[in-house]
Formats: C-alpha cells, structure tokens, sequence
C-alpha cells in the first residue's frame, strides 16, 4: 500500500515554513507539490463487498493527532507509469492479500477531490473509486503484515467488514462523507454512470 513516509525528524506544520521550494515532504516522494500549493498525488480506491453486502474499511490514525481515527476504503498512491485500475489491484493485493483480476473491477463508480491534513501539511488527493465483490468474507485478523512497512503498522490500527446500517451510525469519522449511502445504490450492481463528488474536505 501507499502511505505517506515520514521524513526523519518531525514534520514541519504548514503554517511554520510549510511546504519548501525543494519539494520535500514529509509525506514522501509521490507527493508533489500542487500548482494551489498543496501536496498532491493521485489515487485509486475499492469499495470491496462480500457475499452479505459489507464493505471493507480500514481504519487509520495520523501520527500528529494519534487521539483522532477514521474509518476509510481500502486503496491508495497510484506509483509511476500506473493507471487506476492496476493501482486499485495492487492497493488492494498489498492491504488485504487478496488477488483480483482486472475485470473484477467495476467502474470506476466514484470520484472527488479529497482535501485533507496529514503530518502537518494540507494536501490534495484526486481519488478514483471501483466496485468489486469476492464471494467470502476475508479473515481480517488473519490479514498477513508482514510486508508493511514500519509507518503503515503504526498508523494502520483494524481492518473491519461493516454492515452499512452499522456504517451510517458509526461515531467514528468515516471518508468519503456518507459512504454508506453511497454505496447502497452500488449493491444491485453499477448503473454505468461514475458519480463525480468534487472536491470534499476531510476533516
């Protein structure tokens, strides 16, 4: 999976130098800097139903406020010379060991604009959002972690099936906004439309 890679040290908050003219970031190398000035990259996401209709979520803290959690879709960082689709298989394969092939993929369904902060900085992530199904129910405490990286352990706490009557009363943040009710109409399957939510603030 792709997280954001602290730099040694502590991160520099954004209003205390911010973001520096070299680009460097301590959320790591596939974060650039945006033409609005924020850290951007682009990403592709899996809204994962099984066989009872509950979607998979993880559940994540940010090193700066680890107090806060939140509740988000599996996926992340497209790598270089990626498209979505191959980024969603591979986001997914990483987080959760599970191998899809490529017209597993439905969509996409989703898109938006995620504006957010993470390590002190205000950031941009252009998300991609697709469907798919496995039959069974993956074990999520037999999810092997042994090739996450030190940040990921410490900054990954659960990853959960939810029920979405469960989801929508959830206390917990939980991103995109109303994912519940958005998937709800994606459970009889994709009506062929990618439903654009536009730029959604995190937080």
């Amino acid at each position: 999976m792709t997280l954001p890679q602290p730099a040694d040290g502590p991160p520099t908050p954004a209003g205390d130098g911010g973001p520096s003219s070299s680009g460097a970031s301590a959320l790591g190398p596939d974060w650039v800097l945006g033409d609005d000035g924020l850290r951007f990259r682009r990403a592709a996401r899996v809204l994962l139903l099984d066989a009872e209709d509950r979607l998979l979520l993880v559940r994540g803290h940010d090193a700066d406020q680890p107090e806060r959690s939140w509740w988000f879709t599996v996926g992340g960082g497209m790598d270089p010379g990626e498209d979505e689709r191959a980024a969603a298989l591979r986001e997914l394969r990483e987080e959760t060991g599970l191998v899809l092939d490529a017209d597993a993929l439905v969509g996409p369904v989703l898109t938006r604009s995620a504006v957010f902060d993470f390590f002190a900085e205000r950031c941009r992530q252009e998300e991609t959002f697709f469907l798919a199904r496995v039959a069974g129910a993956l074990d999520t405490d037999a999810v092997a972690r042994d090739g996450w990286t030190d940040v990921e352990l410490d900054l990954l706490d659960e990853l959960r099936w939810w029920h979405l009557d469960d989801l929508a009363h959830e206390t917990r943040e939980v991103f995109p906004e109303g994912l519940a009710d958005l998937v709800r109409p994606l459970l009889g399957g994709w009506d062929g439309v990618t439903r654009h939510l536009g730029e959604q603030l995190d937080r």
